[in-house]
């Protein structure tokens, strides 16, 4: 909970608890866009990390009550998402896994240059930026979903192996070593194949239609160019929530947070204008 004492933190729950609305308002709004930021990178679509966040949000309010301070409150509504959005088979890359071997080959051999014009007017540059933001968070697909975990809390949340590893339930000596792998895995990739991030031939630029005609790009719904990205500081606030000791983090520039969408919080508040709340004090 950014910029909040445990104590403080614990008031809201109390209050929360007892049927106080405002409370649990305040502590959702605390947290729900760390939860969409870790949802559209586990997932890879804003779509399914809209439904996930939702999803996540309402666990969090059930299992108030439960919450017992044995560590900070951020880092246990981390623990309810990591375990849902492990498990989410929902999305559709769940459906379409990915594999660095079939990015790679589709970047290598795909007739980018063969599409016609697709951009129905739109910038292209806009949508190159789009198409960049959109095909390294799709890349991060190409992990398993405990490997995408691991990579995302230590790289975009640069969380101290401590609390990665009492997340993920492994040594933080274990979390680790996991985490440089899977750096050296993602780095070697994008410095094969990305012009952007890397020394690769890929260009965004010259992908553009390729990615309209898959479907990868939706030109009349720009979801990174017009999502209201929020202060690197934000993430800051989460890691000192979460009680950071040391920081093995590195710079992955694509790695932006963004505000949660409009929709997401606008269905949380329609939850919570149709309850008494007494679903937490049951639960």
């Amino acid at each position: 909970m950014n910029k909040k004492t445990k104590e403080e933190v614990q008031e809201l729950i109390d209050r929360a608890t007892a049927g106080d609305k405002k409370a649990l308002e305040t502590l959702i709004a605390g947290v729900q866009d760390t939860v969409f930021n870790l949802s559209l990178r586990m997932l890879g679509t804003f779509a399914d990390a809209e439904d996930a966040t939702q999803d996540i949000l309402l666990k969090m309010i059930t299992h108030l009550s439960s919450f017992r301070g044995d560590s900070s409150f951020t880092t246990w509504v981390f623990s309810i998402a990591v375990n849902h959005l492990k498990n989410y088979k929902k999305h559709m890359f769940a459906r379409y896994p990915l594999s660095f071997e079939y990015y790679g080959d589709d970047i290598e051999n795909g007739k980018s240059q063969d599409v016609p014009d697709l951009t129905q007017n739109v910038e292209k540059n806009l949508l190159a930026e789009e198409l960049k933001m959109s095909c390294t968070n799709v890349m991060l697909q190409c992990l398993d979903a405990e490997s995408r975990c691991i990579f995302i809390l230590g790289t975009m949340f640069k969380l101290d192996s401590r609390v990665a590893g009492e997340i993920l339930e492994m040594t933080p000596e274990a979390y680790r070593q996991r985490l440089s792998r899977i750096r050296r895995k993602m780095a070697e990739f994008l410095g094969q194949y990305c012009g952007e991030y890397g020394g690769g031939r890929c260009s965004c630029k010259d992908r553009v239609n390729y990615a309209i005609q898959n479907h990868r790009i939706n030109p009349l719904q720009l979801d990174y160019t017009t999502a209201a990205e929020i202060s690197v500081q934000t993430m800051v606030d989460v890691k000192h929530a979460m009680e950071d000791i040391d920081d093995l983090s590195q710079d992955f520039s694509f790695c932006k947070p963004y505000q949660s969408p409009e929709r997401t919080k606008h269905l949380i508040q329609e939850f919570l204008d149709s309850t008494q709340l007494s679903v937490i004090q049951k639960s």
